[in-house]
């Protein structure tokens, strides 16, 4: 992909994305911020090539709308600064926490009685509104495996059907949060709703290289899956105002999975501390405290449990904190 960009900051941001995708990252994951930033500059600072402190503060201005992605940009501006730094140039560079972390977000842990009732939904799905006759078996089987497999919906919803062993029920996960390939392995029940699925999938879009593919045979944008999990949280509690609502999002299906291994292993008198590594390979977390960070998330009479040392697990586990200045 070509990036047309024309300020005097152009040649820096194209060679910080080929270091980047040269480590391994995606080159989407720089290009609409270098556009922004490239347009700002052409009309505030068209003769500048440095990268200033007047230029990353002024680019950083939250306008109407783009509150959310303020701490992207602060994540990008610093990212290149660094990257003009090493090269021995001049770059200011946004000091740590210049922007205060988001409030976290506790996760929404399902019961077993609202993940039934959730699921049942999406398999009554009605296909009655001219959409892609795939639809209602794509959701039912990429909600499916999110949650048994723990998967981040980006890994779910852009799986490659060359990635998919039905035979063995492997799944390699090549999209991943840290760059990291890691191989999934699908339940008996999973692996036959999936073959289910395919056999559908085959016929409605062949020549789709995605396992889960839209009606255009490219990935669902998050933005419309998500929209659809929303439809699908409501319908699964009809006697609520959508105000009311509990603020469930896809991603709590992989929370949902990392709890109920962690409760298996506990019922089962495992020690914990010693097992967290192989969940934390599975789930591709790049640090093991990510992985005890859903102990927190446990229901509070098992914090006695002989399954977990407590004093082990408090030098993992990262404490839920909001940074103020």
């Amino acid at each position: 992909m070509k990036l047309e960009l024309t300020s005097g900051l152009a040649d820096d941001m194209r060679s910080m994305i080929q270091f980047k995708v040269a480590m391994g990252y995606s080159e989407k994951t720089y290009t609409h911020h270098c556009k922004t930033l490239d347009r700002f500059c052409n009309d505030n600072y068209p003769d500048t090539t440095e990268l200033t402190e007047d230029i990353a503060l002024g680019w950083l201005q939250v306008h109407q709308g783009e509150v959310k992605v303020l701490h992207h940009r602060a994540s990008f501006i610093r990212t290149l600064s660094k990257y003009i730094k090493s090269t021995e140039r001049n770059a200011y560079v946004l000091p740590n926490k210049f922007i205060p972390p988001q409030k976290p977000y506790t996760p929404y842990i399902l019961s077993d009685k609202e993940l039934t009732v959730l699921f049942s939904v999406v398999d009554e799905y009605p296909n009655n509104y001219r959409l892609d006759m795939l639809q209602p078996a794509l959701f039912s089987t990429l909600f499916r495996l999110i949650y048994t497999c723990g998967l981040r919906p980006g890994e779910g919803r852009n799986l490659l059907c060359k990635n998919v062993n039905l035979s063995t029920g492997e799944v390699l996960i090549t999209a991943t949060k840290n760059h990291k390939e890691r191989v999934v392995v699908m339940s008996g029940d999973m692996n036959e709703l999936a073959k289910r699925y395919l056999r559908l999938r085959n016929n409605v879009h062949p020549d789709s290289p995605y396992f889960f593919p839209s009606k255009k045979g490219v990935p669902y944008s998050i933005k419309m899956l998500c929209w659809h999990f929303r439809n699908f949280i409501a319908m699964a509690n009809p006697d609520m105002g959508k105000k009311m609502l509990p603020s469930i999002r896809i991603y709590d299906l992989r929370h949902r999975f990392a709890t109920t291994v962690m409760l298996k292993w506990i019922d089962e008198r495992s020690d914990l501390y010693s097992m967290l590594p192989y969940l934390s390979t599975y789930m591709g977390h790049a640090k093991l405290s990510q992985t005890a960070y859903y102990i927190h998330l446990l229901p509070e009479n098992l914090k006695n449990s002989q399954g977990i040392d407590w004093k082990a697990m408090g030098e993992l586990i990262p404490e839920v904190t909001t940074w103020k200045e």
